[in-house]
């Protein structure tokens, strides 16, 4: 049976909080500590409804391992916070060890993964934080599926979804927001995965979510171009001439509200977007969303200005999910020098959205 501890956990639980779930990845990997990191911090603690999905001996014994540590940051204590406890068997315990992530690992994580899909499902939570898995550790375990994302998915039933990338400023508070129009896929797959269709879905999906999660209803989106210089006028690949323009075009009547840019060369795309987040008092009006066409050309500049803090959010979802962009780093696993600043980010944004749609509902 899964149990939800519920000892002395202060102020979780009270009306009109986000109540979220927080699974806790692959337990080899750093997604215990930064989440152990995270509720250690009074701003979360004690603002958010949380619960973390885990299992609870060994997040309790992670903790422990933790202690012993030099130069450890504050952690928070598992018998001080809200645990729905995942059993594992001994076995798959037994197998799991810090900062080598393998088949007990992936099972475990995905088990996380599960239970948080479910009861959120069920209404018991407003949205999932997740905490970075291991894709080669839930294949070893079975489990065959691009990320995080795709299993939130197929669990919710839902066909249209997408990874949009989210991160504030420490410099200006501006926001970053970077859609992806192709996740994990081979880029010699990309220029044949992208069809006017599927990038009308993920501005579809962009739109929706600009509105219903940020209140933004008359937004200006850039979208890049596929080829350098966005194939300048077919020299350099056909795509953008044969139907990217001609895509656009008809979006831009589609769509009179909205001010659509592009297609912009992909090298020159996340200029606006570098002096918005550092602070250049040059900058004139950047988007309020970019949609980039695929994995690297969105978040290579998207890691470098904001790899600490940027977010994960999955769009399309009948509940908000968030994660931190980062991975697993099993090189660094155990040693108590994770940073938490991107999974702290991950739960302040969640809450964030889920208030954005119960205010909304409240209307």
């Amino acid at each position: 049976m899964y149990q939800n501890n519920q000892a002395d956990l202060g102020n979780f639980g009270k009306e009109n909080r986000p109540r979220l779930a927080l699974t806790v990845g692959d337990p080899a990997g750093i997604g215990p500590e930064v989440i152990l990191k995270a509720l250690a911090e009074p701003e979360i603690s004690k603002k958010y409804d949380l619960t973390v999905v885990s299992n609870r001996d060994l997040l309790a014994e992670i903790y422990e391992k933790l202690n012993l540590t030099e130069n450890l940051a504050a952690l928070a204590n598992p018998d001080r916070f809200s645990v729905i406890d995942v059993p594992l068997n001994e076995e798959i315990k037994s197998q799991i060890i810090s900062g080598k992530g393998n088949a007990a690992s992936g099972a475990a994580s995905f088990a996380y993964m599960e239970y948080a899909i479910a009861q959120t499902l069920a209404g018991k939570f407003d949205g999932i934080v997740t905490g970075p898995i291991a894709k080669s550790a839930w294949k070893a375990a079975g489990y065959n599926y691009p990320g995080q994302t795709e299993l939130l998915a197929e669990k919710s039933g839902v066909k249209r979804f997408g990874m949009l990338f989210v991160a504030r400023s420490p410099h200006t508070n501006w926001t970053l927001r970077a859609l992806l129009a192709t996740t994990h896929i081979p880029l010699c797959q990309v220029a044949d995965t992208l069809t006017p269709q599927l990038l009308t879905e993920k501005l579809d999906l962009l739109v929706e979510c600009l509105k219903q999660d940020f209140g933004i209803e008359k937004g200006r989106i850039a979208i890049a171009g596929l080829n350098p210089h966005s194939g300048e006028q077919g020299q350099l690949g056909r795509e953008e001439e044969d139907w990217l323009i001609p895509w656009l075009e008809q979006e831009r009547q589609n769509r009179p509200q909205l001010q659509l840019d592009g297609p912009i060369p992909p090298d020159t795309m996340w200029v606006k977007p570098g002096q918005a987040w550092y602070g250049n008092s040059q900058i004139q009006n950047p988007a309020d969303a970019y949609l980039a066409l695929y994995h690297d050309q969105g978040l290579i500049p998207v890691k470098l200005m904001a790899f600490d803090r940027a977010v994960n959010t999955s769009i399309g979802l009948p509940f908000v999910r968030t994660s931190p962009d980062h991975g697993t780093a099993f090189d660094i696993a155990g040693k108590g020098i994770a940073d938490a600043t991107s999974m702290k980010a991950a739960i302040h944004l969640a809450a964030e959205l889920v208030s954005q749609r119960l205010a909304a509902i409240k209307l």
